[in-house]
C-alpha cells in the first residue's frame, strides 16, 4: 500500500477516535454542570446524584473489558456503533426520571454501556496503528476530543439553561452523541494487519534480521506479573483524584468559593480551553522523552507517569487557594489540563510498551475494567460524600490530593521491561 494511502487510514482511525472520546467527556462535562440544576429540580443531595454517576461508570468498567475483546478481533467499528445508541439512550431516557430508580436505571445502563464502548476501543485503536516515538502525539490529537467537548459542550448547556430546563439539555446531547458516534463507525478502520501494514513509530521496522513476533498473551500470563498491576495502581491512584475533582469542582466553586453557576461554568470552561493547547503538546512531549531514553518507551512513558500526578496534586493546592483569588482558580485549571494530556494514554502507552499490541485490547480492557470499575465511581462519591458530611469541598480536596501523591509514588517501582522469553512467542501460542 502506498504511503500517502497508509497514512489516510491511521488518520481516520485518530479521527474515529478524536469523535469517541468528545462523546465520552462530553457525559463527564456535562454531568459537573447539569447536577446542580437537577439537585434543585428533583429536591436530591449531590451523593444521590453522585451516586448514579458512580454506578454509570462501574458499568462503563464492565462494558470496557468486552471493547477491549472486540478491538482486538474487529476493530472499533462494532463498539462504535453500540455505543452511538446506548449513549444517545442514555441521555434521553434519563431526561424523562420522575423518580430516583428511574433516573439511576436508565443512566448507570445505557449511558455506562455506551461510554464503556469508547474509552477502551478509541485508545487501543490509535495505539494499534501508533507506537513508539509516534503514538504519545497522535494520541494527543486523538485526545483533544475531551477538552473540545468540555468547552463547546459546556457553553451549548450553559445557554440552554438560560431558557429552558436541565431535561430539554439532556435530550439534546443525546441527540448530539448519537450522530456524532455513527460518524465514527462510518470512518474507523480495522486493525493495521487486515491491511498487511505495520504501526507506524516502529524501530524495528528498518533494523536488520528476521522479524520477531510479538507474544500472543493471555490475561492469566500478562497479569502473573508486575508491571500490568503496577500500571492499574498507578492509573486507579490518579482516577481517584481525576474524577472526583471533574464531578465536583463546578459545585465546590458555587458553594465553597461563592460564585454563580455562570461564573463557575466559565472557570470549568477554562481547564477545555488550556487542554485543547496540552493535549498535543504533552503528547509531543512525552514522545520526545522516549527519543531521550534512546527510543527505550517504557521508560520515556514512566518518567510522564511520575510527572503527571505531581501536576494534579500541585492542582489540588491552588484550587484551595481560589477561595482567595480566582487567579488561582485559572492556574489549578491550567494545570489540571496539564496532568489531562499526560495521564490516561501515556498509562495505556506503558502497557503497551512492556506487552506489545496484539493482545493489547483484552489486556487493557481488563485493567480499565479495575480502574474505572473504582476509581471514578470511588473518587466521585467519596467528593460528593465529604461534602455532604462537612459542608464543605476541603476534606474532598484533600482525598483528590491524596490519591495523586499515591499515584506518583506506584509510578516511581514500575518496572522497564520483563524477561525476554516472556516477551516473545511464537505465532503458534493460543488466545484465552
Amino acid at each position: 500500500m502506498e504511503d500517502k494511502n497508509a497514512n489516510h487510514l491511521g488518520h481516520m482511525v485518530v479521527l474515529a477516535s478524536w469523535l469517541a472520546i468528545f462523546c465520552l467527556f462530553g457525559f463527564r462535562s456535562s454531568f459537573s454542570i447539569l447536577q446542580v440544576p437537577m439537585s434543585k429540580g428533583l429536591g436530591w443531595q449531590s451523593s444521590q446524584l453522585t451516586l448514579g454517576y458512580s454506578l454509570m461508570m462501574t458499568v462503563y468498567a464492565i462494558t470496557a473489558y468486552f471493547s477491549g475483546m472486540i478491538i482486538d478481533k474487529w476493530g472499533t467499528k462494532p463498539a462504535y456503533a453500540i455505543g452511538s445508541v446506548c449513549a444517545a439512550l442514555g441521555f434521553i431516557v434519563t431526561s424523562y426520571a420522575q423518580s430516583y430508580l428511574s433516573y439511576l436505571i436508565p443512566y448507570a445502563i445505557f449511558a455506562g454501556v455506551g461510554t464503556g464502548m469508547l474509552w477502551v476501543s478509541s485508545t487501543v485503536s490509535v495505539r494499534k496503528w501508533y507506537v513508539g516515538k509516534s503514538y504519545a502525539s497522535m494520541w494527543g490529537i486523538a485526545f483533544m476530543g475531551a477538552p473540545v467537548a468540555q468547552v463547546v459542550l459546556s457553553l451549548a448547556i450553559k445557554q440552554t439553561l438560560k431558557f429552558t430546563d436541565w431535561r430539554v439539555a439532556m435530550r439534546g446531547l443525546g441527540v448530539v452523541v448519537f450522530i456524532v458516534l455513527v460518524i465514527a463507525a462510518l470512518v474507523a478502520k480495522k486493525n493495521p494487519q487486515y491491511y498487511n501494514l505495520e504501526p507506524f513509530g516502529m524501530v524495528s521496522n528498518k533494523a536488520k534480521g528476521p522479524k520477531v513476533e510479538e507474544k500472543i498473551w493471555t490475561l492469566k500470563e500478562a497479569f502473573s506479573i508486575f508491571p500490568i498491576w503496577g500500571a492499574i495502581l498507578a492509573f486507579l491512584g490518579s482516577m481517584l483524584g481525576e474524577f472526583l475533582i471533574w464531578t465536583q469542582v463546578v459545585k465546590f466553586w458555587t458553594n465553597d468559593v461563592k460564585m454563580s453557576l455562570s461564573s463557575a461554568t466559565n472557570l470549568y470552561v477554562i481547564i477545555g480551553i488550556a487542554g485543547i493547547i496540552t493535549m498535543p503538546l504533552m503528547g509531543r512531549v512525552a514522545d520526545k522523552m522516549v527519543v531521550k531514553y534512546n527510543n527505550n518507551e517504557a521508560k520515556g512513558r514512566k518518567a510522564m507517569l511520575i510527572f503527571a500526578p505531581v501536576i494534579g496534586l500541585l492542582a489540588c493546592g491552588l484550587l484551595l487557594l481560589s477561595k482567595t483569588s480566582i487567579v488561582f482558580g485559572v492556574i489549578a485549571c491550567i494545570l489540571f489540563a496539564t496532568y489531562w494530556a499526560i495521564e490516561p494514554g501515556g498509562v495505556a502507552g506503558y502497557a503497551a510498551s512492556i506487552y506489545g499490541n496484539r493482545t493489547l485490547g483484552k489486556i487493557w480492557g481488563t485493567a480499565t475494567l479495575i480502574v474505572m470499575g473504582i476509581g471514578p465511581a470511588v473518587g466521585s462519591f467519596m467528593g460528593a460524600y465529604l461534602y455532604d458530611k462537612s459542608g464543605s469541598y476541603f476534606n474532598s480536596i484533600i482525598f483528590a490530593a491524596c490519591a495523586f501523591i499515591f499515584s506518583a509514588v506506584i509510578a516511581t517501582i514500575l518496572p522497564l521491561s520483563i524477561k525476554s522469553n516472556a516477551t516473545l512467542t511464537s505465532n503458534k501460542a493460543q488466545n484465552l
